[in-house]
């Protein structure tokens, strides 16, 4: 399987207490990677690149006469300078997957990157859909939660991206069943019945009904992260403010990070 969780073996969880403006804790993690260790990294570098293309389809989907290095690069990673935001967007989205799935044992499907049909565009609807069936069956326990996550990888002036997340949670209400057919339309055409029977259950549903809460998340580089800044956020707003739970995770040049892992998965492909 091309998916792996090593890395996040660089993550560990601070016991920096930061309150916001409404009282509410936020976790703050701290990402301490190792880019020369070669194990971890080429294994993340596969993780990255299948969330695009999968290597075993890559052969059959890539025009005539070109190489894998070049169909990525031109179709479809977004590009270091042109597409810089996009790829540091669609890696914290990816990395606030892993952290869901991995950390947080949810199930969380890994097929929205696949059909980008625009490289340097993000992809519109909830950033991260997560899933939790406590039983076989349906239960009134089982969880839907929807993430909405913000990165500022590169040295730029501080903004409060959290808030920012906090802000666009607030129209998740209204795109989940939008994002959650985009979500089972792609697990049946991979031909992943048993996901897609999963997914159904979390279509709008009277008779068993399930738990829907939401998540807003930043991913920040070291000189993005600024306890005061991100203490003045405020979720009451937030029409399930109650529900609502906040997450940052910062680590050294980030963006440099990034564009490494990006340049390993096109050159090991």
């Amino acid at each position: 399987m091309p998916w792996t969780k090593e890395h996040l073996e660089w993550l560990k969880e601070t016991d920096e207490n930061i309150v916001t403006v409404c009282g509410k804790k936020i976790p703050i993690f701290k990402f301490a990677h190792d880019v020369s260790n070669e194990t971890i990294m080429t294994g993340w570098a596969t993780h990255l690149r299948n969330h695009y293309c999968l290597d075993s389809e890559i052969e059959m989907l890539k025009p005539v006469n070109v190489t894998n290095k070049e169909y990525l690069i031109t179709l479809k990673f977004p590009d270091a300078q042109l597409g810089a935001r996009i790829r540091s967007g669609d890696f914290a989205e990816i990395f606030i997957a892993d952290y869901l799935q991995y950390v947080r044992n949810y199930y969380v499907p890994r097929t929205k990157y696949s059909n980008k049909t625009i490289k340097n565009k993000s992809i519109e609807g909830v950033d991260v859909l997560a899933f939790r069936q406590t039983k076989e069956h349906a239960s009134p326990h089982d969880e839907l939660l929807a993430f909405e996550v913000k990165a500022s990888l590169s040295k730029t002036k501080l903004t409060d991206r959290l808030q920012v997340a906090i802000d666009d949670s607030t129209k998740d209400q209204c795109r989940i069943g939008e994002s959650l057919n985009a979500i089972k339309q792609r697990l049946f055409d991979k031909g992943e019945y048993e996901n897609v029977k999963l997914i159904t259950r979390f279509q709008p549903s009277i008779d068993i009904p399930y738990k829907t809460n939401y998540g807003a998340a930043a991913v920040l580089t070291n000189t993005s992260y600024n306890c005061e800044v991100l203490a003045t956020s405020n979720t009451k707003a937030h029409h399930s403010h109650e529900k609502l739970e906040l997450l940052v995770i910062y680590g050294d040049d980030m963006m440099t990070l990034v564009n490494t892992l990006y340049e390993r998965a096109i050159n090991e492909a």
